[in-house]
């Protein structure tokens, strides 16, 4: 019996590990927090490339620059790298340098030269505890020309490019290989028009300096290969180099295979006297292809550059991988081999499509083999020859060998004049931020979305910010938002002690009445209040700069206090009195959340202006701005034109809605509706109480519930005591609810909600009846359509009875009305337009 096969020994040792993890990662908080409070090394360089994957690309480039360069002698240099085992050549040739040095990623020494180097210089991201301090460059100078739609471009959620936005944000300078990716990469894909502050360079790609090879080089290169188990034997060389395009990163034998078969096929097809075929792996794959029979002495070491490698490549054979941009410079043919144009372009997207690319494009190896063929007996067709051309003029009309000595000036030496170096252009709109909290389905998220589909894009360039919260119902609703929104998700966490983090925590009115000031040098190596919120904010946003700042949920002191970090701006804070807001979502009983509006209030002093959602009185000497919410008609209605949503897991609907044409729907049925949070607030086992009576007067009655809960297992036992299944559906949460909605008669709502509820403005776009029960609102006279009844089990069913009599007819609003005033009332609350009496002394 073994240790493993022990009851709870597994269990025991799964606990164990994470609390070493746990004690791994506050380690690592304390070191780089230390290391963040000394002093800067303006001579230390550090470099990543890949996450520590190599020695490799731009980085590789530059380093080697600077390393040969006299004027440059004094400087110490960083290489992260995961493994010295896997680039033996790099380890043996700087094992005795004085002035380079080896970190792996994520370690104590890492995260001292992240937080001490006067230069960093990275290829991708680095990760997500990294701010960028002052007296700190950085320069990323990213990994190739997207081919590939990227980013935003590919509908990706935020927190799948949040850090990477975050560290371009972050940068003082970003390469940039042609006015193409700039426009692309840059201002498209990650949306930094407008908010970036540091400058782009377009002078050229350092590693393509790598390319050009003399002659003696050359031979080194391929004595290398020949070194690295690579049978050249004087042959030229044709370089596969495909991307990754495997299903997972954890199965790359999935790509692995079919590369085999590939390279055996094309061999087969060509004249192996003259040609050999070598494979350049994705970073993904490489680990693992390298140790598969058939593709041993085939791989390219991975420690050798690519562009290196390109720099002897006699043919270039590709798909989608941006190494062929790099490539135009030598002038040499590409083809590009791609059996799944139609579902890879489907799927991912494509800047460029295949008609205007430097090759033949090719559907199958044997296809390949043939274009070769004929390319060594007469060229390729004039077609092909003039997109070469072009995109050569595109793309790499700077590639002249001297990229690496260009970014030298403009970066380590200051020297930005007569050079492409330029901020991004900006369109001249207003920015706007919204700290949008959680993104959980509820009002408040509603009425963002209805703000944002509203708001005057031309005039406003707008962004949110929400926490990294990956369920299916926050990822609906951050579809839903507009596209021309900037989305943040604020990955990683504040940087500091924990002992600093935990006095921070202490005080529930963090940062309370300060705006952000001129930062100061910590006094004991100890950060003040203000520097720690400061310093999250720049490595949140970098350098971007927004002229409003809103924190639109106005329940949290966290985004309360970080709104207040930003420079220059207008800031607002929406102030809550529903006690709704002030639930714990878990609980739905007052708790944390509820507390968090006790602490924030404290905070109120420190914003310029208070911005409520309705007429109520709040406990504040100051005015208070209203901002109607808007009801967004135009989306509801279009989202309930929709077919009813039907996804795995989700519970049944049921027959009696006449979905499809079939089950008991007929003119006889009458379907009530409610839609909301499944909560004590809420109210929904009186809602179910009430229905009973309805629907022991008239049988053909029916009530559809839509939402989910902590009160959903309690209504379900009550829905079963009341002996109502089959005429109750429990439908869940439906990130499009409005389908629904426009199959039912009637919309009940018997919250006595402190606002006229968001639900009721839903329901009355789509002409429902509405039976409601009577809530606080003060001079507000009931709506055409509209039935109000008071909070008892018996005057809600006698209001729906009236209903199904008959005496309950459809509402109605207008909404474009109500719209077009609710968004003014908006831009006055801020600050956008002057403020002409839309404010209530509270």
């Amino acid at each position: 019996m073994s240790l493993t096969d022990v009851p709870g020994l597994t269990g025991i040792r799964r606990r164990l590990l994470a609390i070493a993890r746990r004690l791994r990662q506050a380690a690592k908080t304390e070191v780089y927090a230390f290391w963040r409070r000394r002093a800067v090394r303006p001579t230390m360089v550090l470099y990543e490339s890949f996450a520590g994957n190599g020695m490799l690309c731009n980085p590789e480039a530059i380093f080697r620059a600077l390393l040969a360069d006299p004027e440059f002698g004094d400087f110490s240099h960083v290489w992260v790298l995961a493994s010295r085992r896997e680039n033996p050549a790099v380890a043996r040739e700087f094992a005795r340098s004085r002035s380079v040095r080896f970190v792996r990623p994520g370690t104590f020494g890492y995260f001292r030269a992240l937080a001490t180097a006067g230069f960093l210089v990275n290829n991708a991201t680095f990760p997500t505890e990294f701010g960028k301090r002052s007296g700190q460059v950085y320069l990323n100078t990213w990994h190739g020309t997207p081919l590939k739609r990227m980013g935003f471009d590919i509908g990706d959620p935020a927190t799948r490019v949040a850090n990477v936005i975050r560290n371009l944000l972050s940068a003082d300078f970003l390469l940039s290989a042609s006015p193409f990716m700039t426009e692309h990469m840059y201002e498209d894909a990650h949306r930094l028009g407008n908010i970036f502050r540091g400058r782009i360079i377009e002078e050229g790609y350092p590693r393509i300096d790598r390319q050009f090879l003399a002659e003696p080089a050359a031979a080194a290169v391929r004595a290398d290969l020949e070194a690295g188990g690579l049978a050249l034997h004087g042959r030229r060389i044709i370089l596969y180099a495909p991307t990754w395009k495997g299903t997972s990163f954890s199965r790359p034998e999935d790509d692995i295979s079919e590369l085999v078969s590939r390279i055996e096929q094309l061999e087969s097809l060509i004249d192996p006297t003259k040609y050999v075929v070598l494979l350049k792996t994705h970073q993904v794959v490489h680990r693992f292809a390298a140790d598969i029979p058939g593709l041993r002495d085939r791989v390219v070491p991975n420690e050798i550059p690519s562009n290196v490698i390109l720099g002897v490549t006699d043919v270039l054979v590709t798909d989608y991988s941006s190494i062929f941009f790099d490539f135009l410079a030598t002038g040499r043919p590409i083809f590009f081999l791609t059996p799944d144009l139609a579902d890879y372009s489907g799927y991912r997207g494509l800047y460029i499509e295949p008609e205007h690319w430097p090759g033949p494009v090719l559907p199958s190896v044997g296809a390949l083999a043939d274009a070769i063929n004929d390319f060594d007996n007469g060229g390729v067709d004039d077609r092909v020859a003039s997109n070469y051309r072009e995109m050569q003029a595109r793309f790499v009309a700077r590639e002249d060998g001297n990229a690496t000595q260009r970014i030298l000036d403009i970066v380590f030496r200051g020297r930005t004049e007569n050079y492409a170096v330029a901020p991004l252009p900006g369109d001249g709109r207003q920015r706007i931020l919204i700290a949008a909290g959680s993104m959980r389905p509820g009002s408040i998220t509603a009425d963002l979305v209805a703000l944002l589909d509203v708001i005057d894009h031309s005039r406003f360039d707008v962004s949110v910010i929400f926490p990294p919260i990956r369920s299916r119902p926050v990822l609906d609703q951050q579809r839903l938002l507009d596209p021309r929104v900037r989305q943040f998700a604020r990955v990683g966490g504040m940087n500091g002690s924990k002992l600093a983090l935990a006095r921070l925590r202490s005080t529930r009115a963090a940062a309370a009445g300060s705006r952000p000031r001129r930062r100061t040098s910590p006094v004991g190596n100890e950060l003040r209040r203000d520097d720690l919120w400061r310093d999250e904010w720049d490595r949140c946003f970098g350098a971007a700069a927004f002229d409003f700042a809103l924190d639109f949920v106005g329940t949290s002191p966290f985004w309360a206090s970080l709104m207040l970090q930003s420079p220059g701006s207008e800031r607002s804070i929406w102030l809550r009195d529903d006690p709704a807001a002030t639930r714990s979502p878990e609980t739905d009983t007052p708790g944390r959340r509820g507390t968090d509006i006790a602490g924030i209030r404290s905070l109120y002093d420190a914003f310029d202006r208070l911005v409520s959602p309705s007429l109520s009185r709040h406990p504040s000497f100051r005015a208070v701005a209203v901002a109607e919410p808007v009801i967004g008609g135009e989306s509801i209605l279009a989202r309930a034109a929709l077919p009813v949503q039907r996804n795995d897991g989700d519970p049944a609907l049921p027959d009696w809605l006449g979905l499809d044409g079939s089950g008991e729907a007929s003119g006889a049925t009458r379907i009530f509706v409610s839609l909301g949070r499944l909560t004590a607030e809420n109210d929904p086992l009186r809602l179910v109480r009430a229905f009973a009576l309805v629907n022991a007067a008239v049988p053909t009655s029916r009530l559809l519930v839509v939402g989910d809960g902590p009160l959903t297992s309690i209504l379900a036992a009550e829905v079963a005591a009341l002996g109502l299944t089959g005429v109750v559906a429990l439908v869940g949460y439906r990130s499009n609810p409005f389908p629904l909605l426009r199959r039912a008669d009637c919309f009940v709502f018997v919250s006595g909600s402190a606002r006229i509820p968001r639900v009721i403005g839903e329901a009355r776009v789509l002409g429902l009846p509405v039976v409601r029960v009577i809530g606080p609102e003060v001079g507000i006279a009931p709506f055409s359509g509209t039935l109000e009844v008071t909070a008892d089990d018996q005057a809600i069913a006698e209001g729906m009875l009236e209903f199904l009599a008959g005496r309950v007819g459809p509402s109605s609003i207008d909404w474009i009305a109500h719209d077009d005033h609710a968004i003014e009332t908006f831009y006055r609350a801020i600050g956008a337009i002057p403020a002409i009496g839309a404010t209530t002394d509270a």
